[in-house]
């Protein structure tokens, strides 16, 4: 089963009969012996077929430079298809029946023979299957081939006869503002706008076509989605893998234009855009345009002060041994490579209902975890009303949108601690959409092909959106182009550059790291803990980052609050200076001047740049009395250390 897949609402055998399958079409793939056709564009086919949403009359057409006749074109979908399909169970009887229905040729896009020949190969195939002249060109090539495909299709007549004619182009479309009018130049000498369909994968996840529906669906919503109760919002595209052998594209393209000016502004265009007049595919591109439009173009000034850019360095051991390469070490990269892998940037939307609510994108390869969240975070509601209370402090309201590779959506909230004190505590409601519909997994491209069939343009570019995006991201790379980069700037499997948790610290704010329970079960103190404990503690965490020769603690300090090690290496220092100790990932340090009320014992250094979770002595004191097991794990750990005799019980007995 694919990793590249994602849940979605299935179909039972009793609801497909109420589908609306995909119209008659005759479906053209060139590039049809690339890994997206196999991965990802086939797979998808087969998905449709098995929900009931894929047209009896449908063909596909392949063509690519590979020498095949039909038959081993077949041959080769029947053992790619076993490798890439993503259901629970793989149906034989649907597949045979979709593989009976493609059909290849080989041939090169430049030679007009061969578009003569496609062209009779496929009135054949509409014949065959009553396609109702229907077409669908799906171009899954590299984009400088965009403009002769469009060119070689119009002059060899595809354009004319009955039935409608649309293209699927996929992404990059350009690589910069130039290259981007160009392209939407060439490809619209030939065809007109609403037969173009531009492929964004991302908008095919079920989470991100959601944001729509969540926000004007839902009443308690759409009042408050404004600068009046928004404090400020941030959107994380979070990737664990490094460029994984394709440094040679990478090298070429960067966080930048492959995440960012495409995927990222795509969210927050269906985030934050106005309330569409219905939900027309025109309609809603409308607004989705006016929003990117109203995203301000940075000066060179502008980008220096609010975006920040990095490089992965190498993974090395305490020897110097690499481990893992730095990124300017990777295959086919450039030695002296200024191309950035990660990037933070704080955007502005000039307009009436985002006027001065600071709008957060991060993105980076090689990061401490795999995920993709969108945090809306309220304005607080005022202390002063809890004032001659035990209350010292109200945390803001969050709204969570997790995109991949959980898929929900998450509230938090303020509540009372039970008993009789008015004490609260940051809580939270979860909506999983694996637990919430019966589910099958999907590739993300099974509603693009279906949508492009009706004529669907909602989940698709135009090019007027392209070009706003690029005229955003356009100041970015000119002016990294021109000024020196300080690379490398943040290790493997951190959070990235420190001058990212300071660029929003600036505002008076931090980066909220969506912890789930698989990291911290990565801790031994945690790992046996049950999903309560888990769940208080991801409340109660807040992030911090260091960097190398930085202190965390001062001896003599009152313990207001301990430390967990996400990645990175601290040295305990004694009065003279010397190294005591040395605590790595997934190690406390802290705890004892917190359990004890008792100034610091020891100095705490980072050795190296550290990511470091929180957690104050208040949420310390609740979930130690809430948890005994976390009290005995904090007692050992002080035993084996410290050489003290804590007693759990009397611990959790006197906390509160």
């Amino acid at each position: 089963m694919s990793d590249n897949a994602q849940v979605v609402g299935s179909y039972s055998a009793a609801e497909q009969s109420d589908n609306v399958t995909s119209n008659p079409c005759v479906m053209l793939i060139f590039g049809a012996s690339g890994d997206l056709t196999k991965r990802l564009l086939v797979p998808a086919l087969y998905n449709l077929a098995c929900d009931g949403l894929l047209s009896k009359n449908f063909a596909i057409l392949g063509i690519a430079l590979d020498e095949m006749t039909t038959e081993q074109y077949r041959e080769r979908m029947n053992n790619d298809i076993k490798k890439f399909h993503t259901r629970q169970q793989f149906d034989q009887k649907v597949w045979d029946d979709l593989i009976s229905r493609f059909h290849y040729m080989s041939g090169g896009f430049s030679d007009m023979k061969v578009f003569e020949t496609l062209k009779k190969k496929v009135s054949e195939l509409n014949g065959q299957y009553q396609a109702q002249g229907n077409v669908l060109f799906y171009f899954a090539v590299a984009p400088r081939f965009f403009g002769l495909l469009c060119e070689n299709l119009q002059k060899s007549g595809f354009r004319d006869g009955p039935g409608w004619k649309r293209i699927i182009v996929e992404k990059p479309f350009g690589t910069d503002l130039a290259s981007a009018l160009k392209l939407n130049e060439d490809i619209l000498k030939h065809w007109q706008e609403d037969q173009i369909y531009r492929v964004d994968h991302y908008l095919g996840k079920e989470t991100v076509q959601n944001l729509l529906t969540f926000r004007f669906s839902n009443g308690m919503f759409e009042p408050l989605w404004n600068k009046n109760y928004i404090d400020n919002i941030q959107f994380n595209v979070c990737e664990a893998v490094d460029v994984e052998g394709r440094g040679g594209y990478y090298d070429q393209s960067g966080v930048l234009r492959d995440m960012m000016q495409n995927h990222m502004f795509q969210m927050l265009a269906y985030l934050c855009m106005e309330v569409p007049g219905s939900f027309s595919s025109d309609a809603i591109r409308n607004e989705k345009a006016k929003l990117l439009q109203a995203v301000r173009a940075y000066t060179p000034e502008e980008v220096e002060r609010f975006v920040v850019r990095g490089q992965y360095g190498p993974n090395v051991d305490d020897a110097g041994k690499v481990l893992k390469p730095g990124y300017r070490q990777e295959k086919d990269v450039n030695p002296e490579s200024k191309t950035e892998t990660y990037a933070a940037a704080r955007f502005h939307i000039d307009n009436w209902r985002w006027e001065g609510v600071p709008i957060y994108l991060r993105s980076g390869k090689a990061l401490w975890k795999r995920g993709t969240e969108i945090v809306v975070t309220f304005k607080k509601a005022p202390e002063v009303m809890f004032r001659g209370t035990p209350v010292e402090h109200i945390g803001a309201n969050r709204l969570i949108f997790h995109i991949q590779p959980y898929q929900g959506i998450e509230i938090q909230f303020q509540a009372k601690i039970p008993g009789p004190l008015l004490k609260i505590q940051p809580v939270h409601m979860r909506f999983g959409y694996g637990d919430a519909f019966k589910a099958s997994r999907y590739t993300g491209y099974e509603v693009m092909i279906y949508s492009c069939s009706l004529g669907d343009g909602t989940l698709f570019s135009r090019g007027d959106l392209v070009e706003a995006a690029w005229r955003v991201a356009q100041p970015l790379m000119d002016y990294w182009k021109a000024a020196p980069a300080d690379f490398p700037n943040y290790a493997r499997n951190s959070w990235g550059p420190k001058a990212a948790a300071e660029l929003i610290k600036r505002d008076g704010r931090n980066w909220h790291e969506v912890v789930t329970e698989e990291v911290l079960k990565k801790v031994e103190l945690f790992k046996d803990g049950d999903l309560l404990f888990l769940s208080q503690l991801i409340m109660a965490l807040k992030a911090r980052q260091t960097a190398a020769g930085e202190t965390v603690i001062q001896k003599g300090e009152l313990g207001k609050e301990m430390y967990l090690i996400a990645r990175g290496e601290v040295e305990v220092l004694d009065d003279a200076g010397k190294v005591l100790k040395t605590l790595k990932d997934g190690d406390l340090f802290g705890e004892i001047a917190l359990l004890m009320s008792t100034p610091r014992t020891a100095t705490v250094r980072s050795k190296s740049s550290c990511d470091l979770f929180v957690l104050e002595k208040a949420d310390f004191n609740r979930i130690l009395r809430d948890n005994p097991q976390f009290a005995d794990g904090v007692c050992k750990i002080a035993r084996e250390r410290y050489d003290l005799k804590l007693n759990a019980s009397e611990l959790t007995a006197t906390k509160g």
